[in-house]
């Protein structure tokens, strides 16, 4: 598919600060399997998945893809839950040149086909059965409304008429693979939007705006090769795909999937990994602190808990930085389409802005503005940066949310504090005209 791409107007100048990298996923797997080879990256999940086995198994399925006539720039689908196999259908599409369309799994017919038919994708990856729903079955139901879907591949089992995961890596394991050469610029993956403000937008990100958002990050929580993720958030979504899937390679981190939420659970897989991050909403870290309250534990290896997606009282923040050993919880805001605009504050130093604010912005340019464009104190909030997305996927959607300058029109108002802080107060068509004032649907 040829993707409308918007450039950057700020491209050379990301390139030449260091922001871009012009490197590849790929290329930063290759990085690890060569100096830590043997090193494990996602500790309990099935097999000794090293950056040597995950980089050997991304290029076999590559070859096994190519083998079925997937070429270079097109896209392929993975729609399944928080297991390994979406970290090597990841790299493999990274190595490939393909583009990638994480699909939420909780989506069913009419959610999927409209993706699958809006990105042309050519291949799926789907569970046959995942809590008690039957993929496999949903996905013969829809075949014939998406023409351009030519192999479905069911993960974790099998289906007649369908290819296996195990037999597509198996076919590729002895096929000569050579590596295509892949633009760090071009359109790496497409992420639908939940579609609350109408159809869902495809989001198109690269190589480079993904690696940067994880730089930020990275360097922002003081976040080093060898840190244990633990990863509860849908690797579907950016905050889990970014931190859960690209992590590992992009910073020499590992990552602990969790396959479904569970508060207790949660508690002895940080303490038995020792986990230092994670990037979930604020029922998960509601729920974190009454189960390490129940069980006792300080999560004494935790230092970042970045919590976003959702209003976050500021009683939770403050009640998991007087339970941690660690006072790590802090509010973050974002989107697929500018991942991590604010990255928090340092709950210990700045408590207040840590708990009373949706973060500090560091990596982007944030305006407020009003209805006219102008500056303004409290207004919509618009936002441009290394990390920003390339646009949507139809051009007259990029054309409505982005300027001519290279602002994201986020449709959240909100202002800015003394300190450095960003707090939301609502979301533009929430807004309530009364009397020529308008007052936050947030607020009331």
């Amino acid at each position: 598919m040829d993707w409308p791409v918007r450039r950057s107007v700020h491209a050379a100048q990301y390139v030449a600060s260091g922001q871009w990298q012009n490197r590849t996923l790929g290329d930063d797997a290759r990085h690890w399997a060569n100096i830590a080879g043997n090193t494990e990256v996602f500790p309990g999940s099935a097999g000794q998945m090293t950056y040597e086995t995950l980089l050997s198994q991304a290029n076999a399925l590559g070859a096994g893809l190519k083998r079925l006539g997937v070429r270079k720039g097109e896209t392929i689908s993975f729609m399944i839950p928080n297991w390994v196999e979406a970290a090597i259908i990841n790299l493999a599409s990274a190595i490939m040149g393909y583009v990638i369309n994480p699909i939420v799994p909780i989506y069913r017919e009419s959610e999927t086909t409209f993706i699958l038919r809006d990105c042309g994708s050519r291949a799926l990856f789907v569970p046959t059965m995942f809590r008690k729903y039957d993929y496999a079955d949903m996905i013969e139901r829809i075949s014939a409304d998406c023409p351009e879907l030519r192999h479905v591949i069911t993960v974790r089992g099998n289906r007649d008429g369908m290819i296996s995961y195990q037999s597509l890596l198996d076919s590729g394991l002895n096929e000569p693979f050579d590596t295509p050469d892949v633009d760090p610029a071009g359109v790496k993956m497409v992420m639908y939007t939940s579609g609350t403000t109408g159809a869902p937008k495809g989001v198109l990100h690269s190589h480079n705006t993904l690696a940067r958002a994880v730089a930020a990050s990275a360097e922002y929580w003081n976040i080093m090769p060898g840190d244990v993720v633990l990863m509860p958030s849908p690797v579907t979504h950016v905050s889990g795909y970014s931190n859960g899937l690209e992590r590992p390679f992009l910073g020499g981190t590992r990552t602990v999937l969790m396959e479904a939420w569970n508060a207790e659970d949660a508690v002895d897989l940080i303490d038995h990994h020792q986990a230092t991050m994670t990037v979930a909403a604020t029922p998960f870290l509601q729920e974190l602190v009454t189960a390490a309250r129940k069980k006792k534990s300080r999560l004494e290896s935790f230092r970042v808990f970045a919590c976003g997606g959702a209003s976050v009282p500021p009683e939770v923040i403050i009640k998991a930085n007087t339970t941690f050993a660690n006072p790590c919880a802090f509010r973050v805001y974002g989107s697929s389409e500018a991942p991590f605009v604010t990255l928090g504050a340092t709950p210990k130093d700045m408590p207040e802005v840590a708990s009373q604010t949706d973060g500090r912005i560091v990596d982007y340019d944030v305006r407020i503005v009003d209805d006219t464009g102008k500056d303004a104190e409290e207004g919509e909030i618009i936002v441009a940066g290394p990390a920003l997305f390339l646009g949507y996927g139809k051009s007259e959607q990029t054309e409505a949310s982005i300027t001519d300058d290279g602002y994201f029109s986020t449709g959240d108002i909100g202002r800015l504090t003394p300190d450095g802080g960003l707090i939301i107060t609502g979301r533009k068509k929430d807004l309530i005209i009364r009397g020529g004032e308008n007052i936050s649907a947030k607020e009331i």
